[in-house]
């Protein structure tokens, strides 16, 4: 479990400091503040490797750089599979390379990383982790295995041109076919990560989606009865049928591995996660981070489980709140202030729903209302804050917020009683 990073003159702050809880973990912040450069932090110091490293084709997962020419450093540590491992690794700017211990590092356990584009990375700690040969210590297999968004539906191939991975659409079809662990897996997946009960995403019957192409294309059973090819299906279904498949398909290869090395599986899951609410439809961010932390328990059932997490969601916000425990868990928030990033790990104060979210500290809005209606309601404030404002003036502004407002909106009950006190309305 990652337990700590700080991090010097590298990202938008010159400082940054976070001191993670060991199972689920928030980051939230606008736009461009370093919640994603956070998460690629994340995933080198547990694996040492950035993802576009392994796989060139990403166009995210870059190599982080320092923002000035004073030193730079990443100081973590994390709950390795013996140890606590504590490091700090600095830039050297004539090797352009982050430093690192000679020799075997630790072993962080299962890394898995959904990035927001649609590319994932893993660390699989049985099948990318050094070998020993003669009593030496050799790290020759493959660093990583990291998808961008194509590989995962097609396939993925090694350097050699050897292929790592079929794929979603391949897997899906074998493992369906197969009727074996690999599928129920897949279902039972799927069946905590659906939107409701009464719309439980479940395998339908194979389709053809073209006459030139000869693969029978997995389907989902839709709510009207419909089966429709997974490759059909809309942006939010693709991403959840995308984290169900490597989930799956990273477990049971896991499984396959450390069985052929005699070797238990991983008791340690690192789960991180950009812009979790990516697609879905609210509904499904009122429950994808309890689903997901249901979904790798399920699947991993005697692994520690830390999940971290980033997002723009004040659903996401709200869904977590009946879970949240403090000392397990932990929200970090990055604003923007007397123009700098600031980066503060917050108390988690529980604010009911997704409104109450988006005026608090997560997100700094005044009011969930748009630009128009907010700046209508702050002149109506004002209006109100004068000793005798005119008749004409009291019944336009009645008129406006009366065809702005819904009739049951809390300040068009108080813009109403309060005027009608002051003998402004009838």
């Amino acid at each position: 479990m990652l337990k700590h990073l700080r991090l010097k003159n590298i990202g938008p702050a010159a400082s940054m400091e976070l001191g993670f809880g060991e199972r689920l973990n928030l980051i939230t912040g606008d736009n461009g503040l370093g919640k994603s450069f956070l998460l690629d932090i994340a995933w080198w110091t547990l694996t040492r490797k950035w993802p576009s490293e392994v796989n060139p084709k990403l166009t995210g997962g870059k190599k982080a750089l320092p923002t000035t020419e004073g030193p730079a450093s990443i100081d973590f540590s994390f709950t390795a599979k013996k140890k606590e491992e504590s490091y700090k690794s600095e830039f050297l700017r004539r090797e352009q390379a982050w430093t690192g211990r000679p020799g075997r590092p630790s072993n962080p356990g299962l890394v898995f990383y959904a990035m927001a584009d649609g590319s994932f990375a893993v660390w699989d700690p049985a099948r990318n982790y050094w070998r020993t040969q003669d009593g030496v210590d050799v790290q020759d297999r493959i660093p990583a295995y990291v998808f961008g968004p194509a590989e995962v539906w097609d396939g993925l191939n090694g350097k050699d041109g050897k292929p790592i991975c079929n794929g979603l659409v391949l897997d899906w079809a074998g493992w369906q076919k197969e009727k074996g662990a690999a599928f129920k897996s897949l279902c039972a997946v799927l069946d905590v990560l659906s939107p409701s009960p009464e719309e439980p995403l479940a395998p339908g019957k194979f389709t053809r989606i073209s006459l030139d192409d000869a693969r029978d294309i997995p389907t989902i059973r839709m709510p009207y009865g419909q089966d429709v090819a997974v490759l059909h299906a809309s942006a939010g279904m693709r991403r959840i049928f995308a984290l169900a498949y490597l989930l799956v398909w990273t477990w049971e290869e896991h499984k396959k591995a450390a069985e052929l090395l005699g070797e238990e599986t991983t008791k340690q899951v690192v789960f991180l996660i950009d812009e979790v609410e990516s697609h879905l439809h609210p509904q499904w961010q009122r429950k994808i981070i309890p689903a997901l932390l249901a979904v790798v328990k399920k699947l991993i059932k005697q692994a520690d489980v830390q999940i971290i997490t980033a997002t723009h969601s004040p659903l996401i916000m709200a869904s977590v709140e009946p879970l949240f425990e403090e000392g397990k868990d932990a929200w970090f928030d990055l604003d923007f202030e007397r123009k700098k990033v600031v980066l503060t790990q917050r108390d988690f104060e529980k604010h009911g729903d997704a409104g109450g979210w988006l005026i608090s500290d997560a997100f700094d809005l005044e009011s969930g209302r748009s630009v128009e209606y907010e700046a209508l309601i702050n002149k109506a404030a004002a209006l109100m804050e004068k000793e005798q404002p005119s008749a004409t003036e009291i019944k336009s502004m009645n008129e406006a917020l009366v065809a702005a407002l819904n009739p049951k909106d809390d300040f068009l009950f108080s813009w109403r009683y309060i005027c009608k006190q002051k003998g402004w309305l009838e």
